[in-house]
Order: C-alpha cells, then sequence, then structure tokens
C-alpha cells in the first residue's frame, strides 16, 4: 500500500462512519475556513454554471455542499470501485483528490495532479499514435480538440471526423477554424440516447456551456451515435455539459461492439464521476480506466475520463 491508498482508504473509512448530516456540517466547516476572497471566486464560478447546486454563504445557501455530501455517503462504495478499476498512480492520486477536496477543501492534492504536459484529451503516455481514424466530437464547441488532435497526431490520423455541436454559431465558427482539413462533417444537432426534439438554453459567459433543459427556449433534434454512424468509430470524445450519460446510452452498440477509445467529461454533475465509468464497464468491460485534469486546483472541473481497449 503507497501514500496515496492510504489517504484513500482512511478518507473511505472516515465516511463510512458518518451520516449524511454530518459529512455534510464537517464539509460546511471546512468550507467556511476557505479565504473569504477564494469562496467568493468559487460561489461565482459555481453559480455562472449551476451545474452542481447553488452557493452562496452570505445568505446561508449551502445545497451545492449538501449535494456534495449526499455523493460520499450513498456512493462511497461505488468510489472505491472506481479507485481500484483505475490503472495508474497518478488517476488514483486525482480521485482521491477530488473527494477530498469535496470534503475537505484540498486544494493541495488538485494542484499537483494538474495535468501540464499533455492536452486536455490526448495523454500520449495512454495514446502514442493515431491513423486512419474515425473520430467523433462530441461537443466540438470552436474545434478546437479536433485541431490538437491534428496538431498532434497528424492529418493522417483519421480517415474522417464527425464534429457535433448544438450552438449554430458554433458550428459556423469551427467550420472557418477547420476550412483547411478534408473529411469532416459538421452535425448541428444534439446526441442523447433515442430519437427526439430538445431544448436548449444558453450560457451567457460560453457558448461551450450552452445546455440542454426542459426549460430552454431553443429546440434541437437529437439522436443517437448507433443512428447516425453505421461505420466503425475508432475515437469517441464527448463534452457536453452533462449529456454524457445518455450519450453513452445511445452509443451502446459502437461501445459494446467497436470498443473505440473514450475521451469523456466526468465532472457536470454530483455522480458523473463514479456513474459514467460503471456504465461504461456494465457495457464492455475491455477497457483501462484512467482520470484526468486541466480545470483548477479550487474547485474539480474539466475531469476526463479516457478509456483504453485492453490489448488482448
Amino acid at each position: 500500500m503507497n501514500i496515496v491508498d492510504k489517504n484513500f482508504y482512511e478518507l473511505i473509512n472516515l465516511l463510512k462512519q458518518m451520516n449524511t448530516e454530518e459529512i455534510y456540517e464537517n464539509i460546511k466547516t471546512n468550507y467556511m475556513k476557505v479565504h473569504p476572497d477564494t469562496r467568493k471566486s468559487i460561489e461565482k464560478f459555481v453559480n455562472d454554471f449551476k451545474y452542481w447546486g447553488e452557493l452562496d454563504s452570505n445568505n446561508n445557501v449551502f445545497n451545492l455542499l449538501y449535494e456534495k455530501a449526499i455523493s460520499l455517503h450513498d456512493h462511497v462504495n461505488d468510489y472505491v470501485w472506481l479507485y481500484e478499476k483505475l490503472n495508474d498512480y497518478r488517476s488514483k492520486k486525482l480521485l482521491f483528490g477530488i473527494l477530498n477536496n469535496w470534503y475537505k477543501y484540498d486544494f493541495i492534492t488538485l494542484k499537483e495532479c494538474y495535468d501540464n504536459t499533455f492536452k486536455h484529451y490526448f495523454n500520449l503516455n495512454l495514446i502514442p499514435t493515431c491513423k486512419d481514424s474515425i473520430f467523433v466530437d462530441l461537443g466540438a464547441y470552436n474545434g478546437d480538440t479536433i485541431l490538437d488532435y491534428i496538431n498532434i497526431y497528424g492529418i493522417e490520423s483519421y480517415k474522417k471526423i464527425y464534429a457535433y455541436d448544438i450552438t449554430k454559431d458554433s458550428i459556423a465558427i469551427m467550420k472557418n477554424n477547420l476550412a483547411n482539413y478534408p473529411n469532416i462533417i459538421y452535425r448541428n444537432i444534439a446526441i442523447s440516447d433515442k430519437d427526439e426534439i430538445l431544448s436548449f438554453k444558453e450560457n451567457n459567459i460560453d457558448a461551450s456551456a450552452n445546455v440542454i433543459a426542459s426549460d430552454g427556449n431553443i429546440k434541437i433534434d437529437a439522436t443517437t451515435i448507433d443512428n447516425d454512424i453505421k461505420e466503425k468509430i475508432t475515437i469517441i470524445k464527448m463534452d457536453i455539459e452533462g449529456y454524457e450519460q445518455k450519450a453513452i446510452t445511445g452509443s451502446f452498440k459502437h461501445i459494446k461492439e467497436d470498443t473505440p477509445i473514450l475521451l469523456i467529461s466526468v465532472y457536470h454533475n454530483n455522480e458523473d464521476l463514479w456513474k459514467i465509468p460503471k456504465m461504461i464497464y456494465e457495457i464492455n468491460n475491455n477497457y483501462d480506466m484512467y482520470l484526468s485534469t486541466h480545470g483548477n486546483n479550487v474547485f474539480p472541473t474539466e475531469i476526463v475520463l479516457t478509456c483504453i481497449p485492453k490489448i488482448k
């Protein structure tokens, strides 16, 4: 057992001794010890994006902290399952860092786990080369991930790229940014677990955070990856603001039969971190799993689950 194992299981054992209310009170106490300027920054961020719950310490609103307490209490064994499925020390340390941040507002461990070596989705230790890939980008935004992919692996790395985004303006910008590259299919539709019409609302802070919502004022057609793409897929990246679980369900056949590399954001709500790895494992257990972060060390964001097909 190494130091990260020791720290992780000590935290797990501590959480198992408490009920939800006790965990919540401890989280709240730890949060109120954070410097007021840092609390102000955290609260502005989480209230701008509204993924995790409300937080306003000046007005005694701590819904976000209570939601974290529920997750830590109700899913403690799921976090143990994930920890034991992760394939390297750094991923395990990051999972501990995330949970310890939720509970103790530990900023140090998260900072130590930040990946400043590789681009957001493309760890060259895990994905050293690509050739003739069918790459599917869900939440392609302005084409930034696709540009990273081409710049890292070269123009010969893909046969075809499918770029999905729900925002027309983002599609237009992306087409301009990727105008010099062939065989890119642009799809202004949402990806879900069935064919349907959805609504979304625009985020005034960042168009990349436009989110599917029942009270949205913009209609968008939705389909599944299994329905929309019939050829074998090599890589799927998902960053679709909390709709990843539905997209995974709608990609069931491709994940099961093709075993594509998966690059999935797992931070947009309070359950994706444990639930998405379990969903994938239940569909296809022939994966090695890794976690990485390109977010900040104050509030865990930009957490990516990378699933690499096991060598048979």
